[in-house]
């Protein structure tokens, strides 16, 4: 629990960032991490809150207090010991996860959360920096083969649970390097890539086989991958971008975020980019159409490419600078939230929808907006309409659409294998056998949930591991 008085005696802190005139110069992480001093007084403000609902924030269940009072007493060892037993990848999740659990603590009531994030982060990295990450190798071989496809956070982790299991894991990836979206999509100014190749080594030295530059459908087929495999798990991600059907939106200019994203990371890792049209914000004004972090993650691209501006478009209402505690608490708020790419000089809008691109010799120049109202209709419905005389234009060099995901392209793998989607296109599996319409085959993360967190996906990786490790064997001891 801390220090009884904590909470009391210590104000929070978080930490810091490097400059945005400095950062935007480079792609790398520009967190100033906290002191151990520092760490410790935050450890110590976690409070004997009586529920601790810190738990349920945490879609992997983290202990968050056990390691909170560890780190306030200096013993940062047991603290990654109790940090790993719910995680595999808490440097993934302490840079990237938006942290419900830092919405759910109880002093975040008063606006004074314990820095749970920061706190797992340094755990994390302390370990990292000690040698105390080691791999965990099984007792005993099953003898059992399992095929994880897709090499995301929900492939890595329900691959290295499965091996730690005893099984026979290839861990299939299409792209060159794994890591999925974390890999691709994650700019690396905001998690660096020697992050998840470290934890390849470490898988690899556990017993799972690594085959990138591999899709599954067209270098091997489902029908192959039946024969070989005991169990197969589907782990790839929600990657059907949702479009924006209005006139000019195939002009040249206007694209989908994550080719943006994708480039620019490949770029920074030293791929070979011939195969692709480069897609540049140098010099350019940029739109982004979408106000998540997708589109937060272009911002801080497009700076960094060098843009001549940067503005971001959301179509929903602006939110609240602050919420109501009596009312959301401790769930996830929908509240103002300003990023770091933000900071760098962003303009952003609200309740605003485009109309069209402006077409200028086969190249984007601009768009036409309208403002929009958001009202309930009879049925208590919220319904779109424009709002008379707020026709507008913006200069657009250079426009992305950050808009979601609406569903895992089905087209190869998933159509080969003939599993039952849902209502929404994913694959549909429960979240308590994780299993697929086919018995053998299972799926976790994107592929099954829609776009979600990185904390989800790890989370669901690990529990179908749990139920493969179950279906193969009769019986499990891998944690739920």
């Amino acid at each position: 629990m801390g220090k009884a008085t904590g909470f009391m005696e210590f104000e929070p802190r978080d930490r810091t960032y490097r400059p945005p005139e400095e950062r935007v110069k480079h792609y790398n992480e520009f967190v100033i991490p906290l002191s151990e001093k520092q760490l410790s007084r935050q450890g110590a403000r976690c409070m004997d809150c009586g529920i601790p609902y810190c738990h349920n924030g945490c879609p992997v269940n983290n202990i968050i207090p056990d390691w909170n009072d560890l780190v306030y007493r200096g013993k940062f060892r047991e603290a990654i010991e109790v940090l790993h037993s719910t995680n595999n990848f808490p440097e993934f999740t302490g840079r990237i996860c938006p942290a419900p659990c830092q919405e759910s603590c109880t002093l975040n009531l008063e606006d004074q959360p314990v820095t749970i994030k920061t706190i797992e982060c340094a755990v994390i990295d302390k370990a990292w920096e000690k040698g105390w990450v080691k791999p965990q190798l099984p007792e005993h071989k099953s003898g059992k083969k399992v095929a994880v496809i897709g090499a995301g956070p929900a492939g890595m982790a329900a691959a290295q649970q499965l091996a730690r299991a005893g099984h026979d894991v290839t861990l299939f990836e299409k792209n060159a390097k794994i890591g999925g979206l974390l890999r691709y999509g994650i700019p690396d100014f905001k998690m660096e890539k020697h992050l998840i190749d470290r934890r390849q080594v470490q898988m690899e030295q556990e017993g799972v086989t690594v085959r990138t530059n591999t899709n599954i459908g067209v270098d091997v087929t489902t029908d192959e991958l039946d024969k070989e495999f005991d169990a197969i798990v589907l782990a790839g991600g929600a990657e059907a971008p949702r479009d924006l059907p209005v006139p000019g939106r195939e002009t040249n200019g206007v694209h989908f975020a994550m080719d943006f994203l994708v480039q620019q990371n490949r770029r920074v890792s030293g791929e070979d980019l011939s195969d692709v049209e480069e897609i540049s914000a140098k010099d350019k004004n940029v739109v982004v159409i979408g106000g998540g972090d997708t589109g937060s993650d272009c911002v801080g691209t497009s700076f960094r490419q060098g843009a001549a501006s940067v503005t971001q478009l959301e179509i929903m209402p602006q939110p609240p600078e602050k919420e109501n505690k009596r009312l959301t608490w401790p769930d996830w708020p929908t509240k103002m939230r300003t990023s770091t790419s933000h900071e760098e000089g962003a303009q952003r809008d609200w309740s605003i929808t485009t109309k069209n691109f402006i077409d200028a010799n086969g190249s984007v120049t601009g768009m036409q907006t309208v403002r929009v109202d958001w009202q309930n209709d009879k049925n208590g419905s919220m319904q779109m309409v424009e709002v008379d005389g707020s026709a507008d234009s913006l200069p657009a060099d250079l426009v992305l659409l950050a808009m979601g995901f609406i569903h895992p392209t089905h087209e190869g793998l998933i159509d080969d294998l003939k599993v039952e989607l849902d209502d929404r296109g994913n694959v549909k599996a429960n979240t308590e056998d994780y299993q697929t319409s086919q018995p053998k085959v299972f799926a976790a993360g994107d592929i099954r949930r829609g776009q979600s967190l990185v904390v989800w996906a790890i989370r669901e990786g690990r529990q179908c591991a749990r139920a493969v490790d179950e279906f193969l064997m009769g019986s499990t001891e891998l944690p739920r």
